[in-house]
């Protein structure tokens, strides 16, 4: 009687379990919905957004990078140039220089190098590059269109005293220096006779200042403008070769000459090279080269440091006696020819104290050339 009951019972098992398979939604839910009997939140499949990419060193999302190098912004800004025009890269490299007063510290020979771009790019019409001048960065672009004309004429014995012509300026004789450096292959006795070649004084002086940067300051990425200085003369004397100049050239050659000093003495690891720097200057034999020198010493101070002027100032104080005016001095033309405005006065001198502070207010300003 109890196994027909029994065996009833179990084919109603089976068939219940068969239906509860049958009916079952095996599948993974779709997005959005919820599976059956589930008081779940409804769960999504869609993918999750990519987290934003890590930017790399040097880099920021934007893609500029998180600290300009002078290879970088050379790079970039002769790009700009070629595919714009040398006006919309100087209006950025100044931009630039305003956000990152660091860039100050090598913008120069890159505005020189836009001034080359600039002169390719209108296939050496030297009118149309010069067109777009800004003088930035101590008129580098100027300096740079003036160098690569020179350096491609046929004729630069001509051309040193037409090129500039009519007007002369001092910055653009200055960019002559330079070129006059290319065109006699790095010797300087070669560049001074095409300087000599100008009638008057200023002309002279300003064409003096562009060869020794040219020597002094070179744009390092650059073999072709790198004059080797021989090592023992300079270890037999440091200031070498300014006193066997001709008059007229020393004050131009103690002048830049503490920037060798600066590069040789790794001033961007070791900022006391500064003070060396001052010190070093004490060597010339002449009142007048330690002067020119320390003001030199002062203008590269300003130059590498611009966003800290008290700092610089402060420098400048640990000279020795009878050096902080010509430092100061120095810093106060470095200021007026980068920013191309005069504004040492009311925008450098406040941010200075004590003697320094009454030395900038009656500066005159220095050289209207000299980066």
């Amino acid at each position: 009687m109890y196994r027909p009951l029994a065996l009833l019972i179990a084919f109603c098992l089976y068939v219940a379990g068969v239906w509860a398979v049958a009916t079952t939604e095996w599948a993974p839910a779709a997005a959005g919905t919820v599976a059956h009997g589930s008081d779940a939140a409804p769960v999504s499949t869609t993918s999750a957004p990519a987290p934003k990419p890590t930017p790399t060193p040097g880099a920021s999302p934007s893609g500029t990078p998180a600290a300009w190098t002078l290879s970088t912004l050379r790079n970039y800004l002769v790009g700009v140039t070629d595919t714009k025009d040398p006006g919309v890269a100087l209006a950025d490299l100044e931009r630039i220089t305003r956000s990152s007063p660091y860039v100050d510290g090598f913008c120069h020979p890159v505005a020189h190098e836009i001034g080359h771009a600039a002169l390719a790019k209108y296939q050496g019409n030297f009118a149309k590059a010069v067109s777009y001048r800004n003088d930035v960065c101590g008129s580098g672009f100027l300096h740079g269109v003036v160098e690569e004309k020179l350096s491609e004429s046929p004729n630069p014995t001509t051309a040193v005293t037409t090129l500039c012509a009519p007007e002369q300026t001092a910055s653009c004789i200055h960019g002559i220096g330079h070129g006059a450096m290319f065109v006699s292959n790095l010797d300087v006795g070669g560049a001074e006779q095409l300087c000599d070649r100008f009638p008057q004084v200023y002309q002279e002086v300003a064409c003096s200042e562009g060869v020794f940067m040219q020597l002094f300051e070179p744009d390092e990425t650059d073999p072709k403008a790198l004059a080797k200085l021989p090592a023992d003369k300079l270890a037999a004397e440091p200031l070498y070769p300014c006193p066997e100049q001709p008059t007229g050239y020393q004050s131009a050659c103690y002048f830049y000459a503490p920037s060798y000093f600066l590069q040789t003495h790794d001033y961007t690891a070791h900022p006391g090279a500064f003070v060396q720097a001052l010190a070093w200057c004490l060597k010339a034999p002449s009142r007048a080269g330690r002067a020119d020198c320390t003001r030199g010493t002062g203008s590269r101070l300003m130059k590498y440091n611009i966003d800290r002027p008290a700092w610089t100032a402060a420098q400048c104080e640990k000279g020795s006696s009878g050096q902080l005016s010509d430092c100061v001095s120095g810093m106060v033309s470095y200021w007026n020819v980068n920013y191309h405005d005069g504004s040492a006065g009311s925008k450098l001198c406040p941010q200075l104290s004590g003697d320094a502070r009454q030395i900038c207010s009656l500066a005159t300003g220095g050289s209207s050339s000299a980066d």
